[in-house]
């Protein structure tokens, strides 16, 4: 059962503050590791925040060896009531660094208060000067992190981050989300505009558009997420680029689905015809944004493409 703060002694408040820098040490060199690929100067960062509170758990083992033995309790911060779960981010990989830097905003509070509150808790003058010494080095970390960044980070080493960190968004949610979008929009104008063609009637093309962009939005999830594990390619997680693809997929067939809810049969052709058109319109703006394809050669792979597929669904429909 956890021990509540007020009920530590002197003994117990050093041993938990040894166990807390020794905690954040390992943190910030797991966060090091995961950044190094990525952001190898935002690594380095963390490499001597780091070093920085393993001298705080140095100084901590000093004051106990000096005031109480060598023997030093076990006690973690999930003993003691009060203490924020943590989320193992850094076991993520990739790492990103907007999680990392709330969950290093969190530590940094959490121990600060930690010694501030245990500053009333302790009699002995030259631990409570220990413990005022790091409540305030805490409460300047951010600055430090700061001053390293600008000793770090010149701006070669910011736009290379910035390319690294618009590298990894296209790998992990643009490709496979365009690929989605392509196969969605791409793939299903056939059967919707076949049986559209075949029955002239709304609702029958509504059921089979609805049946192959759903079935499609399957089939590419289960397809993109057990394509690879993202270790070597640096595609993050198959799950997430599955559901994105997945999704997407989805989404580029029932665009132009939609639009057979309308009655009339004439209306709901020309308005399926025009969302294909908007379709075929974002799928070039997105391969020429991100892929780096020119938008006139993206307009006309992608139009050349969707007109084929589109022409075979109104052949085979009218034979």
């Amino acid at each position: 059962m956890a021990k509540r703060f007020k009920d530590l002694t002197e003994r117990e408040i050093l041993a938990l503050a040894i166990q807390l820098e020794e905690e954040d040490s390992r943190v910030y060199a797991d966060f090091a590791e995961g950044l190094r690929d990525s952001y190898p100067s935002t690594a380095k960062i963390f490499e001597e925040m780091q070093a920085e509170e393993s001298r705080h758990r140095q100084a901590l083992i000093d004051m106990h060896r000096q005031r109480f033995g060598d023997h030093i309790p076990l006690i973690r911060r999930q003993d003691v009531k009060g203490f924020i779960d943590r989320r193992p981010v850094w076991l993520v990989r990739p790492l990103g660094l907007s999680a990392v830097r709330k969950q290093v905003e969190a530590m940094e509070l959490e121990t600060r208060r930690f010694y501030e509150h245990a500053l009333h808790k302790v009699s002995d003058a030259a631990t409570r000067k220990l413990l005022g010494d790091l409540a305030e080095i805490e409460r300047q970390h951010s600055k430090f992190a700061e001053s390293l960044e600008e000793k770090h980070l010149d701006q070669g080493a910011r736009a290379e981050e910035e390319k690294s960190g618009r590298r990894l968004f296209v790998l992990q949610v643009v490709q496979p989300g365009l690929a989605g979008l392509m196969d969605g929009s791409v793939s299903t104008l056939a059967p919707i505009f076949a049986a559209a063609f075949a029955t002239h009637h709304s609702r029958d093309a509504f059921l089979v558009g609805a049946a192959a962009s759903l079935g499609a939005g399957i089939s590419m999830a289960f397809a993109e997420a057990l394509s690879d594990d993202g270790s070597l390619t640096g595609r993050g997680r198959p799950v997430v680029r599955g559901l994105v693809t997945g999704l997407m997929t989805a989404a580029g067939g029932i665009g132009h689905t939609l639009p057979f809810l309308i009655g009339s049969f004439n209306v709901a052709f020309a308005a399926a015809v025009i969302v294909v058109a908007i379709e075929l319109a974002i799928i070039s703006y997105v391969r020429h944004r991100y892929m780096d394809t020119p938008l006139l050669s993206s307009a006309f792979q992608v139009v050349v493409g969707g007109v084929l597929v589109f022409a075979i669904g109104i052949l085979i429909g009218s034979s």
